[in-house]
């Protein structure tokens, strides 16, 4: 076990400006496309299966590396809790997809990432410890292939890296996808991406309560949650997880797993989510017209790396257009 360093640095290429303002415009046109099709909504994690209340307990006692930011003392905060199927379209269940169980901490107070006073912290968690790619390119070029169909696909594939190298690229993309998946109260998720914290910088995990998984929750993962609810409050850990070097702890390689070995886990807060209202649908509204957004956030935790940077510019053109079309 490494001890949590700030020796920590960004390198920004000098391309970036100009090239996630094409990524922006690019996820603009197929958000509009969609959008037409399905009705006004985001680019991806457009299908919202849940929104649930919750309460984030920040516990007391942690090491001094934590105690930055919503971390800083111990507090209780109201949240917001959204859970999501992150493709482009409105899939069914049952399909193989990246889940996300985001989180929006309202109340806080303190400086913004992107300026002026900060009232909620975002967390933006999947179901994958790593991102599937070192950075942003890859990825915006399979998301912009993907959403046109599986041929586009295939096509992107063969022209990218060749007919040896698409059948690589296939197997990659069948084993993030078809990642077994047991339900939002029995998988951990992480934001895969790191995050300042305070001097520091860290990554985020939020592990499940206790709880064997339902042989039927894909049929329908929000029924799940709701028959979980019904017999009483679900309680989460969230949990951070320090930079130690670059060559072990990466900044700017999201595809990293950070090795728990040498950078642990420390628990820093408990997620209670409780059951919805009978009648839940303001809820439901609210939150799906809300931004989770992880720029949405104290500067004591604005987020770090080429992807979480990328994420800046398009999610901002992203929110611009779906609520200019509500």
């Amino acid at each position: 076990m490494a001890t949590p360093s700030t020796q920590w640095a960004e390198r920004v290429a000098p391309d970036e400006a100009e090239r996630f303002a094409g990524y922006a415009r690019r996820f603009a046109q197929m958000q509009q496309r969609k959008s037409q099709r399905y009705g006004n909504g985001r680019a991806l994690h457009r299908r919202q299966l849940l929104a649930l209340p919750a309460q984030l307990h920040v516990l007391s006692d942690l090491p001094a590396h934590a105690r930055a930011g919503l971390f800083a003392a111990p507090g209780q905060y109201d949240t917001w809790v959204r859970l999501s199927n992150g493709g482009t379209d409105r899939a069914p269940d049952a399909r193989p997809d990246i889940r996300g169980f985001a989180l929006r901490v309202l109340g806080v107070q303190g400086e913004a990432a992107l300026g002026g006073a900060a009232r909620t912290q975002d967390f933006t968690l999947i179901n994958h410890a790593a991102f599937a790619f070192a950075g942003s390119d890859e990825f915006v070029e399979l998301v912009m292939a993907a959403s046109r169909g599986v041929p586009a696909l295939l096509a992107h594939f063969v022209q990218r890296y060749g007919v040896v190298g698409a059948l690589g690229q296939l197997a990659r993309l069948k084993r993030t996808f078809g990642k077994p998946f047991s339900g939002f109260a029995t998988e951990a998720f992480y934001s895969a991406a790191p995050l300042a914290c305070g001097d520091y910088a860290c990554r985020v995990r939020l592990l499940p309560p206790p709880g064997a998984a339902s042989a039927h929750a894909a049929r329908d993962w929000a029924g799940d949650m709701r028959a979980r609810l019904a017999h009483g409050p679900l309680e989460y850990t969230l949990q951070l997880q320090f930079y130690v070097d670059e060559a072990r702890t990466p900044i700017e390689d999201a595809s990293v797993d950070w090795p728990e070995a040498v950078a642990p886990y420390v628990s820093v807060a408990r997620l209670v989510v409780s059951a919805p209202a009978r009648d839940d649908s303001a809820l439901q509204q609210q939150v799906e017209n809300a931004v989770f957004d992880p720029w949405a956030a104290l500067a004591a935790h604005r987020p770090l790396g080429e992807v979480m940077r990328a994420r800046k510019v398009v999610y901002y053109e992203s929110q611009q257009q779906r609520h200019a079309q509500a």
